[in-house]
């Protein structure tokens, strides 16, 4: 399950039985209870007092600024991904139905529900609202606007259209209930990914603002919306930052899934223009916490600093835990030049991330060989057992040789392998109808010229691609590269306009319906949707659905990495390069509990406070 991606239909597959479905999902049973989870009990039972990674006694009060790059124009999360950027702090303002735990996989406890109800049959599920929820207007937060979240956003917003696609409906069924029904029944991950749903208030959206004027759903604002959550929008600069302060009466502060956490007073975004700026801005005390995910800078553009020597700036590095990971050069498919997956694959041949890795990134880095990366659900070897099994009932849709070739990247770790592999690439290119003509690989048929343009929103891969560039001109391909601002991308990329592109796909330990939207065929021509590969193939979508409907931990895994050996077979990507730790860099006034959370990194800044006595010894705020 992934937190917030879409989840578009797909054929009903007959529903698990009850006994079936029980034993992977114990609420399950048509009874209120305070938690539900994908496997196993809840670890923290009806009557606990605190997340384990959150320290009750942690004290309120102080600054946290958080670097942000680009910039914002709107505080509408229902149109988001449609008109101009969402100023994403702003997602904080509302509470969801239920909230997940950070120290387990696949639970999730309630928040503005007390209780859950999960149909036996998995066709249903009810939430019982609190009494004391409330908007920070003091007003009561009702069924009605459970409701009326659920339906303007999946009528004004492709994502979440796509997500809640396999909600047929949401209906008040009791005073502080409401129930959402099911348009397919055994899916085990749409109770939960109901419960992700941040409520609106109905009467504010229905209302009008300041100058009179009726607030639109439907249009982007920076008029700051009215909330629930922890924070509230306190003031703003259009594009250059945002300044959040604690609600001191929020209503969930004494909740249990609530005590320990959202211990700043104020929380300000801090915006600017790309990522040497905001290096160069964290030295500068212009905001507090970094995570690092350039190898270069880490190893090189701290250590010498005078904050780090002095432990003023503290470097330092946590276990990534919790999810898996795709980082990728991704092609079109949609265009004919990459339909051919030994096209595809040459490109991966001629990739030279041996050279990468001891140049440009210091040995910090791993080839990526796995749509789940990092995870227990990464394929490897030969398929065997039920992960086989599955694979043979898919046999007549999937490329014979999931069976017979493991999946590798090529090695270029010498001159002979790199000439070898770049001989490989240009035989797979004549296979697939093109040839060498005064240096140039063409089409034979038409004799158009094979060239592909990268398209990025920022610099820092420029120093990656050029590499590669000058690789594929070895084997006759021009490559370009452009870089275009945020806006421009996130627009080019909604309408499939890009040759090769830089993309990620974050897997949770609990993977579902997201991958609808990732990998299958209805998501494909979707404007605005996670499927950039532009995937249409019919054995991929069948093994989604064997991950979905699942009925236990063993076929989750078994079923996952059929799915991954399949999309590594066909060759959609170039794989990237990742790393097993969260590498933060943050300003030493903050403490944080005796245990972090085991499947969030560092947990910053949920978890963590401002500590006034580190803070007189490095220096307040700017």
């Amino acid at each position: 399950m992934a937190c917030l991606q879409f989840a578009p239909a797909r054929a009903q597959e007959p529903a698990a039985s009850a006994a079936a479905t029980e034993a992977t999902i114990p609420a399950a049973t048509g009874q209120w209870t305070h938690a539900i989870t994908l496997m196993g009990e809840p670890k923290y039972g009806p009557g606990f007092k605190h997340f384990d990674y959150a320290d009750p006694a942690a004290p309120k009060g102080g600054l946290v600024r958080l670097g942000m790059q680009g910039g914002f124009d709107n505080f509408n999360m229902i149109v988001s991904g449609l008109k101009g950027d969402l100023e994403g702090g702003v997602l904080q303002l509302y509470d969801t139905l239920m909230t997940e735990s950070s120290d387990e996989p696949f639970t999730s406890y309630g928040l503005l529900a007390e209780a859950v109800r999960v149909a036996p049959d998995l066709g249903s599920v009810s939430y019982r609202l609190r009494d004391d929820a409330r908007w920070h207007d003091g007003k009561p937060i009702t069924p009605e606007d459970v409701v009326w979240s659920y339906g303007v956003l999946k009528a004004n917003s492709p994502f979440y259209a796509a997500y809640y696609q396999t909600v047929a409906k949401a209906e008040a069924t009791g005073p502080h209930e409401v129930t959402f029904t099911f348009s397919e029944k055994g899916n085990r991950e749409l109770p939960q990914v109901i419960g992700q749903l941040r409520v609106l208030p109905k009467h504010w959206w229905e209302g009008k603002d300041a100058s009179g004027k009726p607030r639109s759903p439907t249009e982007t604002t920076l008029e700051p919306p009215l909330g629930s959550g922890p924070y509230r929008l306190a003031k703003f600069e259009p594009g250059r930052s945002v300044t959040y302060t604690r609600v001191p009466d929020y209503w969930g502060k004494d909740l249990p899934v609530n005590v320990g956490r959202y211990n700043f007073d104020t929380e300000r975004h801090e915006y600017f223009r790309d990522g040497t700026v905001l290096v160069e801005a964290l030295k500068g005390d212009l905001y507090d916490f970094r995570s690092e995910n350039i190898a270069r800078n880490w190893a090189t553009a701290y250590d010498d600093f005078p904050a780090v020597k002095e432990g003023r700036l503290i470097k330092e590095a946590f276990p990534e835990r919790g999810m898996g990971i795709m980082q990728a050069f991704a092609f079109n498919t949609r265009r004919d030049k990459f339909k051919d997956p030994r096209v595809r694959r040459a490109f991966n041949l001629a990739l030279n991330f041996e050279e990468m890795n001891k140049n440009l990134f210091y040995g910090l880095y791993k080839r990526i060989d796995s749509y789940f990366f990092g995870s227990e659900l990464a394929s490897s070897g030969l398929p065997e057992g039920q992960e086989k099994a599955i694979l043979e009932s898919v046999k007549d849709k999937i490329p014979a040789s999931v069976f017979t070739t493991p999946y590798a990247n090529p090695v270029n770790d010498t001159p002979d392998a790199v000439r070898k592999n770049l001989r490989e690439a240009v035989g797979l290119l004549r296979e697939a109808g093109y040839e060498l003509r005064g240096g140039k690989m063409v089409n034979k048929a038409t004799g158009e010229p094979l060239t592909v343009e990268f398209l990025e929103f920022q610099n820092a891969f420029e120093r990656v691609i050029l590499p590669f560039a000058a690789q594929l001109k070895l084997i006759g391909i021009d490559a370009s590269m452009r870089v275009i601002d945020a806006a421009q991308y996130q627009n080019r990329i909604r309408d499939f306009d890009f040759d090769i592109t830089t993309n990620g796909w974050g897997e949770s330990l609990s993977p579902g319906n997201e991958q609808r939207e990732f990998w299958g065929s209805a998501a494909a021509d979707k404007p605005g949707s996670r499927n950039l590969i532009g995937i249409k193939d019919p054995g991929i979508d069948a093994l989604i659905d064997k991950v979905i409907y699942a009925h236990d931990r063993a076929g989750v895994i078994a079923a996952t990495k059929a799915l991954d050996r399949v999309l590594l077979a066909h060759e959609y990507v170039v794989p990237q390069w990742s790393a097993s730790e969260q590498r933060t860099l943050r300003w030493n006034r903050f403490g944080h509990p005796a245990v972090l959370p085991r499947y969030a990194g560092s947990g910053f800044p949920t978890t963590w406070w401002y500590d006034a006595t580190r803070a007189a010894k490095t220096g307040a705020p700017r």
